[in-house]
């Protein structure tokens, strides 16, 4: 048995996250604790993110108090895949309270912002040597030539992430992805997730007719969307969330087995949440690409 207490939370963006799913001002979630019987904690967070098909915070708030002050370990391991944030925060709390360890650290790549602002941000960041940008929020033409000053400014060696969320149309993808490909260089890691989570076949051709690798994203935002993309026969990266992936026990075990192409990345969770990922990161992320939790500039002090 374990005595459960949870405790909502807003933090606040230092400006707005802009993506191709809208305008984000305030990071809410819930932070939870267990205690176990002998008085050990075990602390995890419920950070959900319903436009990436998590269950939404009132959702989770309501699943919290149903809750007797009590709970046990089945009641954990029974909580239902349709909360997978849920999930996360209980199993990794368990998991904390029964086998605490240290936040691995591992090399992370900095979240720049939209636009013209990521030349302004990055000499800030000059200490990462990953860089993401969102793209696909403003037109095209003026992305590309954002695009080509940002190449030229990034530190020698360094290696960039382009996202699009979901939100270019095909011949846009293209044109990126040819872009990309006429780089001298290796600088672009990946596009991620350049079209809508129902073009999974065209993104399969796409990428098998450029040289830029592609990342899937919002298509593969819970453990059952992760097994069926591998299912159908997608073997280039997989962005993983692990926070709205749903169980850290079962997806170890998926990845594990498979042994898939893995990027860790952040859902702006708090320390908390983030130690519990970067935990499953130390032990599945690809050994040679950055995980995606540098974004702790994003948030404004506490």
């Amino acid at each position: 048995m374990y005595s459960f207490e949870f405790q909502p939370y807003q933090r606040r963006f230092q400006t707005p996250l802009v993506t191709k799913h809208g305008i984000w001002e305030i990071r809410t979630g819930i932070i939870l604790q267990l205690v176990g019987e002998s008085g050990k904690i075990g602390w995890g967070e419920i950070a959900p993110l319903p436009w990436f098909a998590s269950e939404t915070l009132v959702q989770a708030l309501d699943f919290c108090r149903q809750l007797p002050h009590k709970i046990t370990t089945e009641t954990i391991l029974a909580i239902p895949a349709i909360l997978p944030a849920c999930q996360f925060g209980f199993e990794s709390a368990w998991e904390e309270l029964i086998s605490p360890q240290p936040e691995p650290i591992l090399a992370s790549s900095a979240l720049l912002p939209a636009g013209k602002a990521a030349l302004e941000r990055l000499p800030e960041l000059l200490n990462y040597g990953t860089f993401k940008w969102k793209i696909g929020v403003a037109p095209l033409n003026e992305e590309l030539e954002i695009f080509r000053q940002l190449v030229t400014a990034l530190p020698a060696g360094s290696q960039l992430r382009l996202d699009a969320n979901g939100g270019l149309e095909l011949e846009a993808a293209k044109i990126w992805l040819g872009e990309c490909d006429n780089l001298n260089s290796k600088v672009v890691e990946f596009l991620e997730q350049p079209l809508a989570v129902n073009q999974l076949a065209a993104m399969q051709e796409l990428a098998n007719n450029y040289a830029t690798p592609i990342a899937l994203d919002e298509s593969v935002t819970g453990l059952p969307q992760l097994q069926a993309c591998y299912e159908q026969g997608w073997r280039g990266i997989f962005v993983i969330k692990a926070a709205i992936a749903g169980s850290p026990s079962r997806l170890r075990q998926f990845l594990k087995t498979y042994q898939i192409d893995a990027v860790f990345s952040s859902v702006l969770e708090t320390a908390i949440g983030r130690k519990a990922a970067l935990k499953l990161a130390a032990e599945l992320n690809h050994p040679h690409r950055a995980v995606g939790f540098g974004v702790e500039h994003w948030f404004v002090e506490d």
